[in-house]
């Protein structure tokens, strides 16, 4: 029985970084979409929609309240994110989103039963003080306000994850089907109002992220959630932060600040310590 758990977990954890490969597209094709934040939140929402609504199991709506939430999290976690790049760095936009863990090892264990280790509580100390030099290093008006959405996308993309995992024992690809809907209901009055519409270029960059940056690589995380716990489910992927920016350093030229650099190594230093000590552990 324990080698059946360790190994559906370290296929979690494989399905969990193939998501995360995914979802670091985000920041090169968001910036190549010439439209409004919420338009291109509503556009890429659409489309990943209709895409899991034809490859995604069969689905069973249960309108729980764990459903719900999860769906109106999953929205704000995805509608946050694309308006945070659109006015910081990608660096930063993602990085930043990464203080999920703070939250859900303050509330895992009152949710869900799975509670914080010491080890944990120590990552996520130094995760923080990572995260305080992106402040020293933008104190423009624009990238300071892009910042603080950026740290509102992860106290929605903590609270996604924990109503996901609440619903580990029966399905959570239908919470991020209507997520995906109310994302694209709420960028549409932005789609039709926005003066001109995207290029080839930028409708080509709109179907990936629909596709592959929301649309598969949530079928990978609905899958992953249900043998790992709702921690390691933000602190596994730390290949997104890595390849996000450099996506967007190697296609449009935009370097983060030293000082963010140098928050980058803390916090990826510490997620990936603690995520390899996840996995020499006996899995949840």
């Amino acid at each position: 029985m324990r080698t059946m758990r360790n190994a559906e977990h370290a296929r979690a954890v494989g399905l969990m970084a193939a998501a995360a490969l995914c979802w670091s597209l985000g920041g090169l094709l968001i910036k190549s979409v010439a439209w409004p934040p919420l338009a291109v939140a509503g556009g890429r929402g659409f489309i990943a929609a209709a895409f899991l609504a034809v490859f995604a199991p069969r689905f069973r709506f249960t309108w729980s309240a764990a459903q719900i939430g999860g769906a109106v999290a999953y929205a704000a976690t995805t509608i946050l994110f694309v308006t945070a790049t659109k006015l910081t760095t990608a660096a930063n936009a993602i990085l930043l989103q990464y203080t999920a863990p703070v939250w859900i090892a303050l509330f895992g264990a009152w949710f869900l039963g799975e509670r914080a280790t010491r080890r944990d509580w120590l990552t996520i100390a130094i995760v923080f003080g990572g995260m305080g030099l992106f402040f020293c290093d933008d104190l423009r008006l624009a990238g300071f306000a892009g910042n603080l959405i950026a740290l509102a996308s992860g106290v929605a993309f903590a609270a996604m994850t924990l109503l996901l995992r609440k619903q580990k024992d029966t399905s959570a690809e239908e919470s991020i089907f209507l997520g995906n809907l109310l994302a694209g209901v709420v960028g549409l009055p932005f789609m039709f109002s926005a003066r001109t519409f995207p290029s080839v270029r930028g409708w080509i960059a709109l179907v990936l992220l629909g596709i592959v940056q929301l649309g598969i690589s949530y079928l990978l995380y609905a899958r992953a959630i249900r043998h790992i716990t709702a921690l390691e489910a933000v602190l596994i992927p730390v290949i997104e932060p890595i390849l996000n920016p450099i996506w967007v350093l190697l296609a449009l030229g935009e370097r983060p600040g030293p000082l963010s650099l140098v928050g980058g190594v803390i916090v990826l230093s510490a997620v990936t310590a603690r995520m390899v000590h996840g996995l020499r552990t006996v899995s949840p």
